[in-house]
């Protein structure tokens, strides 16, 4: 912790050229369309909680919810730093502010591998949601998503948040629908969220779902709703940060959570039998509680969802790269490059750098990444909790930012967790994101820290000037 930026570095840009600022073009209710359209409900309903289906049972449901409760404290985290440090670099710039520049690298490392995989992964899921009306290749069908999202992502902020939030609407009508269904078809009592079990591989056997089983899914069930973290990427663009970035991670969190997590009760008590349950098939069960008209409505609704999520997702990510670059994170023709803003404000070099490469990413075998996800968002989460034990000390202290109650024992609590969490994953995963971690290292030490004086300085723009949302 001994790179840690002092307090003025911290609430000041670093000397030299004025950096780049992105535009504040955006109050409260944009920036929560635009962060409940990256946790993307009826897509991750649709395409994540499947896999929990398969692997916890009558269990799915309990196990989001305890995910969500970690999640609460972790949005208080998420809350206070990112109204400390408003900044489009997000955990990254939370984390090398506060509790050091090599730990803030990590997270940058970290948050980077979630938010350029998970787009194109989820992208391919389209091509199962548009078979009602034609059949195209998964690889295909998220590439042009990818390409389209890239193309969005590259208007004005505003215009985004009034797509995306037309598209959300879509999405919570989908889920809200799959709820009503799958109430109105109850085969079972609420006692069964609560006994966990899954049927077998042939579907005629029943197994019994144990704790540890629950704990190992928390790093998905994480992953479920982890999409409210982007209102801190966003912090740079919002009207009067200091109090719009804690009003947006946590109605997000609420909101997200609701819209996930409800429909999941119905579908468990509502699914034909477990083995049905257990195969994750949404669309077929809807199918058979309604007609073919209504399951073809849900399914081009979530092909909508995960371009919403693609639009979304890769703005977030491109406000990473071009932070990055703003900080100084590469060699000086690739800083030059990404930090280039358009004629509409967005960072447009960044935009196609994520895009274009996600797009190729459709046609690569991606089999473990939801796992590798699931370790890289709660290592992530870990270190944010971390610096959040250092938000109050020094010249942070008397800073003007929501502060979360409960300090300094939310943060304790969820670090012993968390990394209980990821004692409990897959040694598959745990390798493959401790080599990313470990070769992420390496540049650290070999080119960022030898160059500590002119690169890897993180920089938190001024938010005086900025005007108070509507």
């Amino acid at each position: 912790m001994s790179d840690t930026i002092s307090a003025p570095q911290a609430l000041a840009p670093a000397t030299g050229p004025v950096p780049q600022k992105l535009k504040r073009s955006i109050g409260v209710v944009g920036g929560t369309l635009l962060t409940l359209s990256c946790v993307t409900p009826a897509s991750t309903l649709f395409v994540v909680v499947p896999d929990l289906f398969s692997s916890l049972g009558t269990y799915a449901a309990l196990t989001i919810a305890i995910g969500s409760l970690l999640c609460i404290g972790v949005a208080f985290c998420y809350s206070e730093l990112g109204t400390l440090i408003p900044s489009a670099g997000g955990e990254y710039a939370m984390v090398s502010t506060l509790a050091g520049r090599l730990a803030g690298w990590l997270v940058f490392v970290l948050s980077l591998l979630v938010v350029m995989i998970v787009p194109p992964v989820i992208a391919m899921g389209t091509a199962d949601y548009l078979a009602p009306i034609v059949h195209i290749p998964a690889p295909v069908a998220g590439g042009a998503v990818m390409l389209l999202a890239t193309l969005a992502g590259l208007l004005d902020l505003r215009a985004n948040a009034w797509i995306t939030g037309i598209f959300l609407v879509l999405e919570v009508v989908a889920a809200a629908l799959v709820a009503v269904l799958g109430f109105a078809h109850s085969e079972r009592g609420a006692s069964a969220l609560i006994h966990g079990s899954v049927a077998g591989e042939t579907g005629a056997s029943t197994s019994t779902v144990t704790a540890m089983m629950v704990v190992s899914g928390l790093a998905i069930a994480l992953f479920i709703t982890q999409g409210f973290s982007t209102a801190v990427y966003l912090s740079e663009e919002l009207e009067n940060p200091r109090r719009n970035v804690a009003r947006t991670v946590l109605a997000t969190l609420a909101i997200s959570t609701a819209v996930i997590l409800v429909p999941v009760i119905a579908i468990t008590v509502g699914a034909p039998d477990l083995a049905a349950l257990t195969s994750g098939d949404i669309s077929g069960m809807v199918t058979a509680w309604s007609n073919s008209a209504v399951g073809t409505f849900v399914s081009l609704c979530v092909a909508l969802a995960i371009v919403n999520a693609g639009i979304v997702m890769v703005i977030q990510n491109s406000r990473v790269l071009f932070a990055s670059a703003r900080d100084k994170a590469w060699p000086a023709p690739v800083n030059n490059a990404l930090s280039r803003l358009g004629r509409s404000g967005s960072p447009w070099v960044a935009t196609l750098l994520v895009g274009v490469p996600g797009a190729g990413l459709c046609f690569v075998n991606l089999d473990t990444l939801y796992g590798v996800t699931g370790v890289s968002v709660t290592g992530m989460y870990l270190l944010v909790a971390v610096a959040a034990l250092y938000s109050r000390r020094g010249a942070h202290r008397t800073v003007a930012a929501w502060r979360m109650p409960l300090w300094p024992a939310v943060p304790v609590a969820l670090i012993l967790v968390l990394a209980y969490i990821l004692t409990q994953q897959e040694t598959e995963y745990l390798l493959w994101t401790g080599g990313i971690t470990a070769v992420a290292t390496l540049y650290w030490a070999l080119y960022l820290r030898p160059r500590q004086d002119s690169r890897w300085l993180v920089t938190v723009p001024d938010t005086e000037d900025a005007p108070a949302a509507a």
